[in-house]
């Protein structure tokens, strides 16, 4: 008898240590796998990071800025993360397994958590290069985002949808958002296309430097383009300089995790994240196109049964 009650106070005493610990496991780690510093993902990532860390019990979030959508899309794949920002056509693509884009088998790990804000699809050129126009590009030096981003897959679509290619240009350089403001400035290039949220910070920094002009992507070349591209404009004011709307191509973007991560852990991501909106929207202003009401739209891969739990909370999903 005295042996029995020996072993249960060991057992209680060491459930009584180790009790606080013992949910804790790698899915605690939430790596959130962003973009370039100078975008739209990296400051939404920490501004994430920041609301996990006080939201999720036992959360230990960090931010890595990576190439983005197709480099996070693959590092997802491998589990080396758990939340990830993409581009809506690059998600399809993984998908798919497009090799040609960046994904040499289909990513079947892949799972959405929700729809956020789109990308606008957003070329800007120096005043002086004299480009106001898609076909003004012809014979000119363009950026067109790191190889084989999404940027840079959005580059692709968009050229091909207005009749050109890679080899109508004077020189392609795939360079990052930051990289490619700085070779404008010292005239090493003519123009910078760049997928992001309005206002993205490596824009606001060139208008702010030289005289730009936004070139407009006329609807009948997002049509060209086809799904999932979508007409958009960029608003009057957005950039020092730009006094008039610009029509242009946006696509959604998604943030997305694996079929590694628990139920639990991403029905918490997805509730943390739409009941603090006003932290992201404080962290970028691209955040206020963030609506829980579209937190499903046209989501390419399945959603995670843990996002899905939350939105039919809410009633997004029946």
């Amino acid at each position: 008898m005295r042996q029995t009650i020996r072993h249960a106070f060991v057992a209680m005493a060491t459930l009584a240590m180790f009790g606080a610990t013992a949910p804790a496991k790698a899915q605690d780690f939430i790596g959130i796998l962003t973009g370039g510093t100078s975008g739209v993902y990296y400051p939404l990532g920490v501004a994430i990071s920041n609301v996990y860390s006080q939201e999720i019990e036992g959360a230990r979030p960090s931010v890595q800025s990576t190439k983005a959508s197709v480099e996070n899309l693959n590092l997802l794949q491998q589990g080396r993360g758990e939340l990830a920002f993409t581009l809506g056509d690059s998600l399809a693509l993984a998908w798919e397994g497009d090799a040609d884009a960046g994904f040499p088998r289909k990513l079947d790990k892949l799972r959405g958590l929700a729809a956020i804000y789109p990308n606008y699809v957003q070329i800007v050129a120096s005043e002086e290069s004299g480009i106001t126009t898609l076909e003004d590009l012809k014979g000119k030096r363009l950026s067109v985002g790191a190889p084989k981003s999404g940027t840079e897959l959005n580059a692709r679509k968009i050229l091909e949808a207005a009749g050109m290619s890679y080899d109508d240009l004077a020189k392609v350089e795939y360079l990052p958002f930051a990289e490619s403001v700085e070779l404008i400035k010292n005239r090493q290039l003519d123009a910078t296309l760049q997928s992001a949220g309005l206002g993205v910070a490596s824009i606001r920094d060139l208008a702010t430097s030289l005289p730009i002009t936004v070139v407009p992507i006329p609807a009948e070349v997002t049509d060209a383009a086809g799904a999932p591209f979508v007409k958009q404009t960029i608003p009057a004011g957005t950039y020092d300089g730009q006094d008039a709307d610009v029509e242009t191509a946006a696509v959604l973007n998604y943030l997305v995790t694996h079929d590694g991560v628990s139920d639990d852990l991403a029905y918490a991501m997805t509730k943390a994240l739409f009941e603090n909106l006003d932290d992201l929207v404080a962290a970028h202003a691209a955040a206020k196109a963030i609506k829980l009401e579209g937190a499903a739209e046209g989501m390419p891969v399945p959603m995670h049964p843990g996002a899905e739990r939350y939105l039919k909370e809410v009633g997004v999903l029946n």
